[in-house]
């Protein structure tokens, strides 16, 4: 399978601050909570004990925050927004994020990405973009808030 330069794709217009895009919806499962905890390590009662977990606030085991925002990752990358976008993504230089409320077993989120700064030739034909992604549950409440900051090839300059 040979990877689509972006000379070889369809134009986009300049990526300007408020554009925005959602990914399909995904249902976080025990399954997922159980595989994550063998891999990470993290086998905090919260997540994995449910006998524990009824007997706090939140009433019930709740998905690790680092699982939700993994799946978060995954969701936009496999969106077609992002797959406009990726031919021109160099590099990932920082992440800034929060959880606000639980994802709970059962829960299913969809991932919404928007611009929220532009610093247009960061670099000689580079631009760095600030991508809010926001995990969503289908209660419309914000899960994971996570902040990328990209170094993406000028699009300006590519066009």
């Amino acid at each position: 399978m040979q990877s689509a330069s972006p000379a070889s794709q369809s134009p986009l217009p300049p990526l300007q601050v408020g554009h925005s895009f959602e990914s399909a919806g995904r249902t976080i499962t025990e399954s997922d909570i159980v595989n994550f905890a063998c891999l990470s390590g993290d086998f905090n009662r919260l997540h994995v004990d449910h006998e524990y977990a009824s007997a706090t606030p939140f009433g019930q085991r709740i998905a690790h925050g680092l699982l939700v925002l993994s799946v978060l990752s995954g969701l936009t990358t496999q969106s077609s927004g992002y797959r406009q976008l990726e031919p021109y993504v160099l590099a990932l230089i920082d992440i800034n994020c929060r959880f606000p409320k639980p994802t709970f077993i059962g829960d299913t989120i969809v991932v919404r990405v928007t611009v929220t700064e532009k610093n247009g030739q960061y670099r000689p034909g580079k631009d760095r973009v600030v991508f809010r992604r926001e995990a969503i549950n289908q209660r419309g409440e914000v899960v994971v808030q996570a902040d990328f900051a990209m170094v993406l090839r000028s699009m300006e300059s590519a066009a």
